[in-house]
């Protein structure tokens, strides 16, 4: 898969589980904090659908601890999603089309939840080429996208016949 115009899923992409969202938007986040109410700039990457926030979108700011292993690489970060309940992405067999070009960490992970050596920084250009070549090393079981200034979680990208905890 080299551009973003091709329908052949070789990766899936894993958004918020739906019960995370539902526990910060009852008041609770991972750590057991209410996630912050903000109006949107304009810009800021949801994790909810997948795209950028438009100004004036109601957002919570709340942290997020994507499912792994037990292993020393687990931690919780800040993320940011609608208030109430949206459409959700548009698709989860690419990646998310507003968000070429835009740089990012993927950080493979093993089996057991340790960062994999396949991990690297991209420019954002050709994110389907790069995800293909690091899910074809052996070990790679899973990566997480992540912003590359704060290194905020984004979504989980799997292979597409591989089950995962947001299923």
């Amino acid at each position: 898969m080299t551009t973003h115009d091709t329908t052949i899923a070789t990766f899936r992409v894993h958004p918020f589980p739906a019960e995370a969202l539902e526990c910060a938007r009852a008041g609770e986040d991972a750590s057991g904090n209410p996630p912050a109410l903000i109006v949107a700039e304009g810009g800021e990457p949801l994790r909810c659908c997948l795209r950028d926030a438009e100004p004036g979108e109601e957002l919570l700011l709340f942290g997020y601890e994507p499912p792994l292993p037990a292993s020393p690489y687990r931690e919780i970060g800040a993320v940011l999603a609608h208030a109430r309940p949206c459409e959700g992405p548009a698709a989860l067999d690419r990646y998310p089309a507003g968000w070429y070009g835009r740089p990012q960490v993927l950080r493979a992970y093993d089996a057991r939840g340790w960062i994999h050596d396949a991990t690297r920084v991209h420019d954002g250009q050709d994110p389907e080429g790069v995800i293909a070549a690091m899910l074809a090393r052996p070990g790679v079981v899973e990566i997480h996208s992540r912003n590359v200034a704060y290194g905020c979680y984004m979504f989980t990208i799997t292979r597409p016949d591989t089950p995962h905890e947001d299923a």
